[in-house]
């Protein structure tokens, strides 16, 4: 699932400590940790798949100390930023990071399974194959009555929906055909296909989406 593409936020900014920060990390952590303080449980263990710089699950964990979180990366790149982070953030409940190829499937059985899973901003980054199979390896993980909260640029009814999306839509096609914006009913149907049921829809800032899915108890 590694893909090596020119995003408008590809050179983040590093730290004398190693930690990297991507500013589209930044923009919009605030507005996920408000979500995340909604509908996060009350403790158990939290998985974040993709976990990229380390900027979020750093945060998460400072904000949410009776949730066990878990940053994964299928990049080892970026292990020794989300260590980083990990040591700046100084949090108990902030463990090391694990190797997981979220679309590689089965999902590794010593994993455990999780209360909480969260992704952000993959799925237009991946093909609609791979999807699918991240989708199937969360509903596997999740406990019963577990939540899946999902965010990012997804197109509406088959729609993009603002020149900014057409146009990131199209410069990602251009680097490979198989990726892209993938639609929120398409992604709803097939969530539902493994047994991970809608909560709550969101419109999230920059035109991004939030869907918080929850496993049946």
């Amino acid at each position: 699932m590694v893909r090596r593409l020119m995003l408008p936020d590809g050179m983040p900014e590093v730290h004398a400590d190693g930690r990297r920060s991507a500013a589209s990390a930044q923009r919009n952590i605030d507005a996920i940790l408000d979500l995340l303080e909604s509908h996060a449980p009350k403790g158990g263990r939290a998985l974040e798949i993709a976990s990229g710089t380390g900027q979020h699950i750093s945060r998460f964990a400072e904000a949410l100390r009776s949730i066990d979180w878990y940053p994964s990366e299928a990049d080892h790149d970026k292990f020794l930023s989300i260590e980083a982070w990990r040591r700046h953030a100084n949090c108990a409940n902030l463990n090391a990071p694990l190797h997981l190829d979220a679309s590689a499937l089965p999902w590794p059985a010593d994993l455990g399974r999780f209360d909480l899973i969260v992704l952000v901003n993959l799925f237009h980054l991946i093909s609609e194959e791979e999807t699918d199979r991240v989708l199937r390896g969360v509903s596997s993980a999740l406990k019963p009555g577990g939540r899946f909260v999902l965010y990012g640029p997804f197109s509406r009814a088959g729609r993009l929906t603002s020149t900014g999306d057409e146009m990131f839509h199209a410069q990602l096609q251009a680097q490979d055909p198989d990726i892209g914006y993938k639609d929120d009913g398409w992604i709803r149907t097939r969530a539902a296909e493994y047994g991970l049921g809608v909560w709550q829809v969101t419109k999230m800032p920059a035109n991004n989406i939030a869907f918080v899915f929850r496993t049946a108890i």
